[in-house]
């Protein structure tokens, strides 16, 4: 692991004897206990420098991650639909995961659907006492009908929260394949899952709060697993996000430089082609980079499953 990842001495947990029943995420933090008596600089250091653990718990996570996400495409591919589910701040990072599939990779809103404890109104304000309900939690979950196809990404630092619990066992019983992401070892959530994922971030530097290297921990692996299942699924050419869905000027002008740079072609010729396109970047690239008509392109990509490299004849 290199230094840079690496916490300072002063900010690292110590192992500390512990009851059976105790949650890592609740303890309090052995490092900087004059929190409160630092100074600005200082105390900036101390709560970006204890961060880099939630970088060090998704790096370990990876393999864990990796099996998820293979576990997932065959039902994706089928046309399932990405489901998420947590309380606090774990749900809101699911509601914020779901809603940048669609622009970023042109992923159908409908198929990227995420349910938070205490519905809509806990996107923005705090609905602590909605997560103790394992009821609510299941009952939240079988109102999007989930089946087979579908995978559930099931959220929570605790990994034991009610309606989290609730949530799962609802998919699970409906065929959905489940996904866990927890910052505690040897919880239910991750022993009720088809796919457990420890992040594994121990106590927070503000003892307790979760919100901090925990949520950033969960923040990467949900970006993480999204991402790469996207990749998977041909909304990738090379490193191109050759899917985007350009809704605004930022994004029209992305859009161009992406054809420019992926076919090698001028500034007029991209904008014609896109222009043809529909604003499709993968369709006008396919179709620069072959010399024939959007319709032939689109017949192709049609032919490869959207994958470009495929309809390019490069694999």
């Amino acid at each position: 692991m290199s230094d840079a990842l690496t916490p300072p001495e002063s900010s690292r947990p110590t192992p500390q004897l512990q009851p059976p029943d105790f949650r890592p995420t609740e303890a309090v933090h052995p490092g900087h206990t004059n929190l409160d008596q630092l100074e600005l600089p200082a105390l900036m250091q101390a709560l970006a420098d204890d961060q880099l653990g939630a970088v060090q718990a998704a790096r370990a996570a990876a393999p864990q991650l990796a099996r998820a996400a293979e576990a997932a495409l065959p039902g994706l591919e089928r046309g399932g639909r990405l489901l998420y589910a947590g309380a606090g701040t774990s749900g809101r990072l699911g509601v914020l995961d779901a809603s940048e599939l669609p622009p970023t990779f042109s992923w159908p809103e409908a198929r990227a659907v995420a349910v938070i404890a205490g519905g809509e109104r806990a996107i923005r304000h705090a609905t602590e006492g909605a997560e103790d309900d394992e009821a609510a939690g299941e009952r939240d979950l079988l109102a999007l009908c989930p089946g087979p196809d579908d995978v559930l990404i099931a959220v929570a630092a605790s990994g034991t929260t009610p309606w989290v619990l609730g949530a799962l066992r609802a998919a699970r019983g409906a065929g959905t394949l489940t996904i866990g992401l927890a910052n505690n070892p040897g919880t239910p959530l991750l022993a009720a899952a088809d796919c457990p994922v420890l992040l594994d971030t121990g106590p927070e530097l503000i003892s307790g709060s979760t919100r901090l290297k925990a949520g950033t921990a969960q923040k990467i692996a949900l970006n993480t697993l999204s991402s790469a299942l996207m990749v998977q699924l041909g909304k990738v050419y090379g490193n191109l996000m050759v899917d985007l869905r350009a809704s605004n000027a930022k994004l029209e002008a992305r859009a161009l430089r992406l054809v420019m740079h992926g076919a090698g072609a001028d500034e007029a010729s991209a904008r014609a082609a896109l222009s043809e396109a529909g604003g499709q970047v993968k369709l006008a690239l396919v179709s620069l980079r072959l010399g024939v008509p959007v319709a032939e392109a689109g017949r192709l990509l049609d032919q490869a499953n959207g994958h470009a490299r495929l309809a390019l004849g490069e694999e």
